[in-house]
């Protein structure tokens, strides 16, 4: 559909319904699926990469003759049989039949992350690596393309920086949150302006940027991004922890979304088209393209 069709649409729209807008371009829908499925596939693959070798470091060095281990997830033998163990900042923690020992009854195995939580399954290092590489350049092409069209058309600037009057709303915007009370309009409120700001440029960068970072074929490339950053094992560390912040990020956005209005909020993001609060009760601007 042309912006002319698009226009068209919306007017007949409009006129039957004041409340029914379009509000997510077809550009803006379809990086969003792209980026919900290369992050689903770089997640699954990441985590069997990391059961490769199941310890965060910090520094630019590991091994048994360093005491700078922040993660570990594992298996020891104990009295009561094999058990699974997870270890924070030298706190151990029993995670049996999740982390570090898991498997059907009776054929569990020492595996830092179970097989449901990996792509693949079974254990395989070269496979799991080509999925998160082919996936991690599709996110960020993306991304940059994205982030290139939207400085050009003003999309960044105009629905996502947060201006002064966003911060001034942002304590009652938290307070409406908490009490689960919605308003449906064509503006982003405040939280979701700096939810989404955080993870299109901070995370999502900052996950890209440790990535090359871990990769030995980019030292010759970049040889000052490891220093940067504190070392390879640093980056491997700062890389899992925005794994993290990224699924703490969908798990909120997933229940904000059923909060909001399932079928609302998907039709927005799978059609375009959005139903806001009647025109009296939160007069917003008319125009808006992403």
């Amino acid at each position: 559909m042309d912006s002319a069709a698009t226009s068209q649409s919306a007017a007949g729209a409009n006129a039957k319904d004041a409340t029914l807008i379009y509000r997510q371009s077809r550009w803006t829908r379809l990086t969003h699926w792209l980026w919900a499925i290369s992050l689903f596939f770089m997640l699954l693959s990441g985590l069997q990469i990391f059961n490769a070798r199941p310890q965060l470091y910090i520094g630019k060095q590991s091994g048994f003759g360093f005491n700078n281990t922040i993660l570990e997830i594992g298996a020891e033998n104990t009295n009561n049989g094999p058990r699974g163990f997870t270890a924070i900042f030298g706190h151990r923690f029993d995670t049996t039949g999740v982390l570090g020992w898991s498997g059907p009854p009776g054929q569990e195995t020492p595996r830092a992350f179970p097989s449901w939580a990996t792509i693949p399954s079974y254990y395989d290092l070269g496979t799991a690596r080509v999925v998160h590489f082919f996936f991690a350049w599709i996110l960020t092409t993306t991304l940059l393309v994205w982030l290139i069209a939207g400085l050009v058309n003003g999309h960044i600037r105009r629905d996502l920086a947060p201006r002064l009057d966003d911060l001034k709303r942002l304590p009652r915007d938290v307070i409406d949150h908490a009490k689960l009370k919605f308003h449906h309009t064509r503006e982003y409120n405040t939280l979701q302006k700096m939810a989404y700001g955080g993870v299109l440029f901070v995370l999502l960068p900052l996950m890209i940027i440790t990535g090359l970072a871990m990769s030995p074929s980019m030292d010759s490339v970049l040889p000052w991004l490891n220093e940067v950053l504190g070392g390879r094992q640093t980056a491997r560390s700062i890389h899992f922890t925005v794994m993290v912040l990224l699924v703490l990020f969908f798990i909120v956005h997933i229940l904000m979304i059923l909060a909001a209005g399932p079928i609302n909020e998907l039709r927005s993001i799978i059609t375009g088209w959005y139903r806001t609060d009647p025109p009296a009760k939160h007069a917003e601007p008319t125009e808006r393209s992403a």
